[in-house]
């Protein structure tokens, strides 16, 4: 077996180990021509698609048609490629952006395509949708052995910190180091009432790898803990662990987007029964610790 992960330098695709994780300059996912023969020349019999366009609530808005050309022409060329080929299996990458804003809770696989995504991130939950069209038709038509996954908020080591894109923990993280290296407050965009499920990116990796070995099924398969936490304690906790005593202030002229996403884990549940996440507060010390060590690099 040839595994290939997409996005392989990236957040979810660096704790994934594979024999193949080109970079963008190994592998252009914009160009079918170049994946068909990166598939045949490897020999590749197996793909876990994590590669996207991403970014937090600020870079969603205000590059609608970014995300959405880039993440349909990126998933669609991977999924042809892989039919092409004759690849084994692939699992692709969705997210809980793609549920519908009036979903019932919890949010649960059948809901996907009931109406319209939250506006704040709707191009690329439109296209990130189109993984879970793809994937089943490839799968009607040619039998094609293409599932999905459909992760809750990811963070750990290798996290984008950029604060014109990343997501919250990450963001959260580098603002309070520079709050503290300022002496300035420490300010969250929002009220910081939202609840959100997070996932520790190495809980993420090991369910991958069950999946992609075990799990063959249309439906996608919900990567989710049972509890959500909400915004402002994960800010506390990080300003705890980081030992800022400064204030935290809430800036509500910022969004918030959806109040609760919560997601329905049976899927998981039933076939991973014994399965252990990663706390929030070792996940989050893992985090920190990765960031100090690398910030450097990171913030130059």
């Amino acid at each position: 077996m040839s595994l290939l992960v997409t996005g392989g330098r990236g957040l979810v695709g660096s704790a994934i180990e594979a024999e193949f994780k080109p970079t963008r300059e190994e592998l252009d996912l914009m160009e079918l021509d170049s994946i068909v023969d990166y598939l045949n020349d490897n020999h590749i019999t197996q793909i876990i698609h994590c590669a996207a366009k991403v970014g937090g609530i600020k870079a969603n808005m205000e590059q609608l048609g970014e995300f959405f050309y880039a993440n349909t022409i990126i998933n669609t060329n991977v999924l042809e490629a892989a039919r092409r080929c004759n690849v084994e299996k692939v699992v692709s990458f969705m997210s809980t952006c793609v549920f519908p804003d009036d979903a019932t809770y919890p949010l649960s696989p059948d809901q996907i395509h009931n109406g319209e995504p939250h506006a704040s991130n709707y191009a690329y939950a439109y296209a990130k949708r189109m993984l879970d069209v793809q994937s089943r038709a490839y799968r009607d038509q040619y039998g094609c052995n293409f599932i999905t996954v459909i992760p809750c908020n990811i963070y750990g080591p290798h996290d984008n910190f950029d604060l014109e894109s990343s997501h919250v923990i990450p963001a959260l993280i580098r603002k309070c180091d520079e709050a503290m290296e300022s002496e300035t407050d420490f300010v969250i965009w929002g009220s910081g009432k939202p609840w959100r499920e997070f996932i520790y990116v190495e809980d993420v990796a090991k369910i991958s790898k069950w999946v992609l070995q075990n799990y063959d099924d249309a439906i996608p398969f919900i990567m989710s803990p049972d509890d959500e936490v909400q915004i402002s304690t994960i800010a506390q906790a990080i300003a705890s662990t980081m030992g800022f005593t400064g204030n935290i202030v809430y800036d509500e002229t910022y969004p918030d987007g959806q109040l609760k996403k919560p997601s329905d884990n049976s899927i998981l549940k039933q076939n991973m029964p014994d399965f252990q996440f990663t706390s929030v507060e070792e996940g989050l010390k893992k985090s920190i610790d990765w960031y100090i060590t690398n910030k450097k690099v990171i913030n130059s």
